[in-house]
Formats: structure tokens, sequence, C-alpha cells
């Protein structure tokens, strides 16, 4: 009767297209959590501590947690959070997005090497790339939104990573990830791609062909403007090398932000899909509005890569740009009468 069960069950999900993988909403609940053995608590402790006993006879070394600089189980917990939610086989999680974007460079380029990225992208990555020439790497920033012909003739003998944003901030340009992952195996290139703005419930490029994700994990993945993180995901081997990067340069996330963002990452799929309907409104209003110039949302028709976005994205997330008619004093008029948005940095909080 059991095994009758269970083909029945299996043939509800087919009918549904679910099979046996699991939704994103469960994923964001379940992935990476564990029962707590001594106390049998539900929802993953906080391992605040600095030390671990250590060597332990009911454990072999390479399991064993010594330091929390090297190894911690809630951060090992939003870590296989993220990385089920991404697609990815593992994941690791850093002090902030940029040092998660830091280690990936470091990881992937070394003096004499050279980097492609897109012309809009975020601020503090722009400060790294440039940093970079202090060292070796070369670099070119090109437009890749649908014309490859300028991201081909960038290419170099000794290019070695592509990386980009999509959408990008704060423009909300959309790049065909599925083409540049084509175009980047073709000539050896490896890609990385900030996922930050759509966040895997929208988007995942490493199912579309991309080799390593980043985030900015304070943004979207957290959402309750309390901590400061980054993620990294991608295949296992290039994880595990990364995670002696981590331990070396001591850019791990501390415990407590960890517990913080597994409870914030547990309603991601139900905020995103707001996020989604708002931004959407959000945008046609202001399409509509006779005082607004332009509106950039990838969810719009009139969007330039709206094709594109409609290809790769479930969903278009709660970040609109958008320029008021009129000069920069009635610009700044327009923002200080704001009365819900509050004028700070960062996206994707549930107040913002």
């Amino acid at each position: 009767m059991k095994k009758l069960y269970g083909i029945y069950l299996q043939i509800f999900w087919s009918l549904l297209g679910l099979k046996n993988e699991k939704g994103f909403s469960t994923k964001s609940v379940h992935a990476g959590e564990f029962i707590e053995k001594e106390s049998g608590a539900v929802i993953v402790p906080i391992y605040q501590t600095s030390t671990f006993l250590y060597p332990r006879e009911d454990k072999p070394e390479a399991e064993s947690y010594i330091y929390t600089r090297i190894r911690n189980p809630t951060l090992e917990a939003a870590e296989k959070k993220i990385a089920a939610l991404e697609g990815a086989e593992a994941g690791l999680v850093f002090s902030s997005g940029l040092s998660a974007i830091h280690a990936t460079l470091s990881y992937f380029l070394k003096p004499g090497d050279h980097i492609i990225y897109i012309n809009d992208v975020y601020g503090g990555t722009e400060v790294q790339l440039k940093l970079l020439e202090k060292y070796g790497i070369e670099r070119t920033q090109v437009i890749i939104e649908s014309d490859f012909d300028a991201l081909l003739d960038a290419i170099r003998e000794n290019t070695k990573l592509i990386y980009f944003e999509t959408p990008t901030n704060p423009l909300l340009r959309i790049t065909d990830i599925k083409e540049v992952a084509k175009i980047a195996k073709e000539h050896g290139i490896i890609t990385v791609v900030d996922n930050t703005f759509a966040t895997p419930i929208n988007q995942q490029p490493l199912l579309l062909g991309i080799d390593v994700v980043v985030h900015s994990v304070t943004k979207y993945l957290n959402g309750h403007s309390d901590i400061i993180g980054g993620a990294i995901v991608g295949p296992a081997n290039y994880m595990s090398e990364m995670l002696q990067l981590r331990r070396a340069f001591g850019g791990i996330m501390d415990p407590f932000a960890g517990f913080l963002l597994l409870r914030g990452m547990k309603t991601l799929a139900v905020r995103m899909a707001m996020h989604n309907k708002n931004g959407m409104a959000i945008a046609e209003f202001l399409e509509d509005h006779p005082k607004i110039e332009r509106v950039y949302y990838p969810g719009l028709t009139s969007h330039i890569s709206h094709e594109i976005a409609k290809k790769q994205m479930r969903g278009y997330g709660g970040m609109v740009s958008f320029e008021v008619k009129g000069n920069a004093e009635e610009t700044y008029h327009f923002m200080k009468n704001l009365k819900i948005a509050t004028i700070a940095v960062s996206l994707g909080l549930f107040h913002k």
C-alpha cells in the first residue's frame, strides 16, 4: 500500500510539473537547516564562539570545526541554503558583498591576466577593478547588453574573466546571460555574475551556463536592513579553494549575522513575489505619469531589453529607476516630499 501511495504521489507531482524538485519557498525555508542534536532546537542556533574543541574523537579531522574564521555551523547552514536556491554545488559567505567579490577576483586573476566587465557596474566593484591595475591585471569595460561585437573585440589571449551584473545597478540594464556564457566557453574564459538585483528567485545564472555567482546578501537575501554580508556560489572545487582564500584573508561573516541571514532567507520567496508585484505596479504608474521623463524597469515592454529579461527572468524585482522631468532642484523637491520611501543607500529591504 505504501509503495502504491508513493507511485500516486509521484504522478501527482508530475502532473503539476514539479516532479520531486523542491520549490523556491521550500528551499528558502528548509535548505541547509538542521536539528541541533543536544537540545533538539528546530532553528539553527547561533554558534557564537571563536574556537571549538579540537581534535575530537567522534569526528574525523576533515569534518571537525576548529576556529570560526575557518568554518562555523551557523554559517554553513546559510551557505547551503544560498547554494540550494541558486542551483549550485556549494557556497561561501563573507563579511560583505565586496569581500566576496574581492575573493572571487583574487582567486581567478593573477598579474598579466585580463578581465572584461560591463560599463554599468556597481561603484564599489569598479573601485576594486581599477585597483587591479596596481597588481598588473589589465581591464576592459564594455557595453554587452545585446550587441556582442564589443565583447568579442575586447577578448584577448590573456582574457581570464568576464564579470557582469544583470540587471545592473542602477539603470537596470539587461545582458543575455546564456549568450555571454556561450561566447566565454568558446574562448575558455570564466564568467562571474553578480545576481544581487535579481536574486535566485527571479534568475539563476548558473543554470544558464555561468561559472560563479556572487551576492551582496545585505540586500534582498537578508531583506531586513540589519546585516552586511556577501556570498559566492558555484562548483564545489572552486568553493573549496576559495575557502582557503577566505581563511587566509579573514573575510568571513560573523555567526550572528549568519543567523539573521538564515532568518531573512526563510521568507525570500514570498518577499520577492511582493517585490515583483509592487515593482511592476510602480513602474507602470510612473510610465504613465506626466511629470516623469523615463522609467527603467525590465518588466516594462518599453524597456530596451525586455525580451531578453523575459527569456531569462521569472520576475523583475522591486528596483525601479526613473527620471523626473525638470532640473536638479525640481528633482530634489520631489525626493524631499516622498511620504513612505526613505532616502538612503541599499536596496531589497522590506521597508524600501
